[in-house]
Order: C-alpha cells, then sequence, then structure tokens
C-alpha cells in the first residue's frame, strides 16, 4: 500500500503544479488510507507536505513575475491568522467522540474525514463546472473585491486548519474574479498563499503530535518531484482541459470516503 501512495503522491504534486491546486485535497485521504495515518496526525502531515510541495512550485512563477505578493497579502493574512486559531483553539475543542446514533459513534478521527470529503465534493463540483467562474467579474468595486476577497481567505485558513488542505480550488477563483488577477499569475500567487498558509499551519500545532520525519520527509520529497514535473507539463499541456477530469476523480474519492467512513 506505501508504494500507491508513493504513486499517489506524485499525483498530488504534479496536479499542483499542472493546474495549481486540487492536488492537495488528495493528501489526507493518501495518508489515512495508503499510509495508515491517523486523521488528526494526517493533517498536520498534509500542512507540511502541501506546504513545501507549493513553495517549491512557486519559485518557477516567481521567476517569470507571476507572483503578485500585494494579492497575497490581501487574501493570506486574513487566511493565516484563521489557520492559527483553527489550530490551536478550535480542534482542540473537538471531543474524541462527537455525537452517537444508535449504535454509530462519530469520532474526532470520522468527524473531520467526513469534513474533508464533503470539502473533496465542493472541490470537485468547482473543476468540473465549465471555468466560467474564473472569469473576472466587473461589477464590484475595488474596496468590495478586496473585503470579499479577505473574507473568503478567513473561510480557507478555517479549512485549512481543520483538515490540511491547501484550498486553491477557492483561491484561485478568488483571486480571479475578486481581485483580477490574471489566471496564469492567480496560480502562482495561490501557490505562494497555500505554501505559507500550510507551512505557518503546521508549525503552530507541530509540538501538539508525535512526526515521523522519515516518513514526512519522504513523501514530500516525492511530492516535490511531482510539482517539478507538473510545472514542466503545463508547457505542455493545457491543465485546463484535464480539470473536470481530475474534479470527477476527487468527487469519487470523496463519495468513498463518506461510504466507508459511514456504512462500512
Amino acid at each position: 500500500m506505501e508504494i500507491i501512495g508513493y504513486a499517489a503522491a506524485v499525483l498530488i504534486g504534479v496536479s499542483l503544479g499542472l493546474i495549481g491546486g486540487g492536488g492537495s485535497i488528495l493528501t489526507v485521504p493518501v495518508l489515512v488510507y495508503l499510509f495508515g495515518i491517523d486523521a488528526f496526525l494526517a493533517t498536520e502531515y498534509s500542512l507540511f507536505v502541501v506546504g513545501i510541495s507549493s513553495l517549491v512550485g512557486s519559485v518557477s512563477y516567481f521567476k517569470k513575475g507571476l507572483v503578485n505578493f500585494k494579492m497575497a497579502l490581501v487574501f493570506g493574512i486574513p487566511s493565516i491568522i484563521s489557520i492559527f486559531l483553527t489550530r490551536i483553539y478550535l480542534l482542540p475543542l473537538i471531543p474524541e467522540n462527537v455525537f452517537q446514533m444508535q449504535n454509530f459513534t462519530v469520532t474526532k478521527n470520522i468527524f473531520l474525514l467526513l469534513i474533508f470529503a464533503g470539502l473533496m465534493i465542493l472541490a470537485s463540483y468547482k473543476m468540473i463546472k465549465r471555468n466560467s467562474s474564473e472569469e473576472p467579474l466587473e461589477s464590484m468595486t475595488n474596496k468590495n473585491s478586496a473585503f470579499l476577497a479577505a473574507g473568503q481567505g478567513s473561510m480557507v485558513g478555517v479549512l485549512t486548519g481543520l483538515v490540511g488542505a491547501g484550498g486553491g480550488f477557492m483561491i484561485i477563483p478568488a483571486l480571479v474574479n475578486l481581485l483580477k488577477v490574471p489566471m496564469k499569475t492567480a496560480i502562482g500567487t495561490s501557490l505562494v498563499i497555500i505554501s505559507f498558509n500550510s507551512l505557518i499551519g503546521f508549525l503552530s500545532s507541530v509540538n501538539q503530535v508525535k512526526v515521523e520525519w522519515k516518513l514526512l520527509i519522504s513523501i514530500t520529497v516525492i511530492a516535490v518531484a511531482g510539482i517539478i514535473m507538473g510545472s514542466k507539463l503545463s508547457k505542455k499541456i493545457d491543465g485546463k482541459k484535464l480539470k473536470p477530469a481530475f474534479g470527477w476523480f476527487i468527487l469519487v474519492m470523496g463519495i468513498y470516503i463518506i461510504t466507508k467512513e459511514i456504512f462500512l
């Protein structure tokens, strides 16, 4: 299963490099179901894997001038604050047994995986839907757009803090629609935001868990190799054309998690 897990880690990196988001949504399921890692610990590991992979992936966009740091701050600062508060204060409040229905107990691990599955289904919808959501909108003022982007940044921060996903599927449309960032620059900027969000989230709660560094670094190295491959492939392949197919794959994975955790 670990061999399949490492192969999936390559896929995570390739998707991040190719379409700028979506790959991180696979990290927690890969860690839980292929490496046998506890769901809460998997969210911590995911933050590190996604953070380092996105940081490496952003370098090529930075060299091409396709990173807008001003917009990264508008979106990223509220997101970072939300991640910090979620990892430090909100996650510890979730009890080990969240609630019980007849003979079925929803534990903290199951609860986090169900939230993650719901996030996967939302991500798949945004990927499968035609790219109308990624066309710039002209009706909002700059002030309103920045305010909405900051609000969405906070929302992404809570989700990243809870389940360890980068949230690129939400960040890119927000950058394009609300902050009028061109698509290629939005992808580069998204990778910068994801890297800072994820690494700050990891550092804020790393003392709460026992990290198996050898395993974590090996997975991260494989994912980084994947993102380098994805960045090179992006010059030859249009990521937009692959997005719907990847969306369907994520949808199936989300449904699988819900089915496994509730019915199996």
